[in-house]
């Protein structure tokens, strides 16, 4: 089969056109912007890449077969010449999740990462343990996993562990992504508002969570965030599948922090202890990602005694508070936090490591909530472990973040460009400092040009 994928750059749609691959098909794709790191792994598996969306990309022609299936990517709108013509000359299409659901996971042992926060991490914690434990995993995953190199594999075993995603599946299906994958195992890591620009409020959100707590089977597990309301109620609604619940200090699976990092910590199951972990990670809300992974593991058939010592080989996903460089006693991180929860927990973390060392923390609000002004209110008590913040304020942000600088009592400013912020850092910093920038976006690749302006000195 021939399929062309629209958004074929994407991590998620990148992923789906390699697994494809792998299946056998022959597969190409267009994207407004065609550029590594995805261009290159893509076109290394024999993909062929067009840029931008036209029509003349599916059409048949001398050195063009027309595909058999379009696969269309949920930033795909009415309007947008490529699916403009795929509806008029009535090509056959679906979407990435879709095409996952019928034809790839399909008899497979799905194990579903959802949440607000921590499905990347999770789901490849989980694919990491599953590997650990020789069932050789399949794995979908919304980054680039350390332990793997690539985001995507069909893998040897039964199990296919998947990142899922509550947002939308494309402009013709307005379900979350999620409810195509039909998993047997599901964890809910958390729920929060986000996605401002799909969902009115948290309630929204939780009916499209019910939705997947109803395709989760009798003989399935869900393993539930033990310290969030939102996920409780989402089960009140209706819970049909035997529910584990996971927590620091409470829940069927329980963490006690053993360093206040969360560096190590210990595990017990219905009050039974299992072991102690210790591991590169930081901060509570990476201890409760584990715990959720060692309970979907466990779920898998893996032994979970055996499986500790798995924690100290993982390596995290990239842009997950990576190192990026040090520059005289200078240490730099990229982050992809974006909510401020997630941005909260990761300063926590780093805090409850360095001690009284300065933290700086470059702040782009990218996401389509972040850019709406949706959590603005909640931004500056995210930032209390921060000892001084640059926020990146482009001209065209619909909201004045003055009020959110003027909130950090003198420790925040804005710039209005990637260059502006990086001077700014740059006149701050001083050896000992952690510097983190913090974006769901490329940041114009801020935090290594920041590095190599630390080395101009």
């Amino acid at each position: 089969m021939r399929m062309h994928i629209l958004g074929i750059c994407g991590t998620f749609m990148g992923g789906v056109a390699a697994l494809a691959r792998e299946l056998g098909h022959t597969v190409e794709g267009s994207d407004a912007n065609v550029y590594p790191p995805m261009s290159d792994q893509l076109e290394a598996l024999g993909i062929e890449l067009m840029r931008g969306y036209t029509a003349e990309h599916l059409q048949p022609g001398p050195d063009h077969v027309r595909p058999d299936l379009i696969v269309v990517g949920n930033a795909m709108t009415r309007g947008n010449p490529a699916v403009e013509y795929m509806l008029d000359a009535q090509l056959r299409y679906t979407s990435g999740p879709q095409w996952l659901g019928e034809t790839l996971l399909a008899g497979r042992e799905v194990l579903a990462v959802a949440g607000t926060h921590g499905k990347t991490t999770t789901t490849s914690l989980l694919a990491h343990l599953l590997e650990q434990a020789g069932l050789a995993p399949g794995f979908l995953i919304g980054g680039v996993p350390g332990n793997f190199g690539v985001s995507a594999r069909l893998g040897q075993g039964k199990p296919f562990v998947i990142e899922a995603d509550e947002y939308d599946t494309a402009f013709f299906d307005k379900r979350s992504k999620f409810v195509h994958y039909r998993p047997r195992i599901a964890i809910l890591n958390n729920l929060e508002y986000d996605h401002a620009d799909i969902f009115p409020d948290v309630a929204a959100i939780q009916r499209q969570f019910h939705h997947l707590v109803r395709t989760v089977p009798g003989n399935g597990r869900l393993i539930v965030n033990a310290h969030d309301r939102h996920l409780a109620e989402v089960l009140a609604m209706g819970c049909w599948t035997p529910v584990e619940t996971f927590g620091i200090g409470s829940g069927d699976w329980q963490a006690t922090l053993v360093e206040a990092d969360g560096s190590a910590f210990t595990v017990h199951r219905h009050g039974e202890r299992i072991g102690d972990v210790h591991w590169p990670l930081l901060g509570n809300h990476s201890v409760m990602n584990a715990l959720a992974a060692l309970a979907a593991a466990t779920a898998a058939g893996a032994d979970p005694r055996a499986l500790l010592p798995a924690f100290a080989t993982f390596e995290s996903v990239k842009r997950r508070m990576e190192l990026v460089g040090e520059v005289n006693g200078v240490r730099v991180y990229d982050d992809f936090a974006h909510h401020p929860t997630a941005i909260a927990t990761t300063l926590a973390g780093l805090r409850a490591k360095v001690g009284t060392a300065r933290i700086l923390v470059a702040l782009e609000p990218r996401s389509n909530s972040m850019r709406q002004g949706a959590h603005a209110e909640a931004l500056a008590p995210s930032l209390a472990d921060a000892d001084s913040v640059v926020f990146l304020h482009r001209p065209e942000l619909p909201w004045d973040a003055g009020h959110v600088t003027a909130a950090l009592g003198g420790r925040g400013d804005t710039a209005a460009t990637v260059d502006a912020l990086i001077e700014a850092l740059h006149a701050q910093a001083r050896p000992g400092d952690q510097v983190i920038f913090m974006s769901n976006g490329g940041f114009e690749a801020a935090p290594r040009r920041f590095v190599e302006r630390l080395r101009q000195g």
